[in-house]
């Protein structure tokens, strides 16, 4: 009898996860993202998820961003000038002959 040997699989790139490798060996996953940066989830060949770590989700949503911007601006030695937006003057309607 012959046996065909079947080809390997290729190998993915680094930070790729199959969901069943994924699930299988979750705190592994874990570790690496923790480590090594956000891991990519596939799900019958589309990424679908990406795991990242906390403080980098963070990051990204922006969390603080917004009181270090208030925290800027009452800094400002500018902050008690009233600022008005100019107006565009009405612009007048003209008569539409029939």
């Amino acid at each position: 009898m012959t046996r065909i040997a079947t080809p390997p699989k290729p190998a993915r790139p680094p930070g790729r996860w199959l969901l069943q490798d994924a699930k299988a060996r979750f705190s592994e996953l874990l570790r690496r993202a923790l480590s090594e940066g956000p891991q990519h989830v596939t799900v019958h060949g589309r990424e679908e998820v990406v795991v990242v770590a906390a403080d980098e989700f963070r990051r990204l949503a922006g969390e603080g961003a917004g009181a270090a911007l208030v925290a800027a601006m009452q800094a400002s030695p500018y902050r008690d000038v009233d600022i008005e937006p100019s107006r565009a003057e009405r612009s007048t309607v003209r008569d539409v002959e029939w």
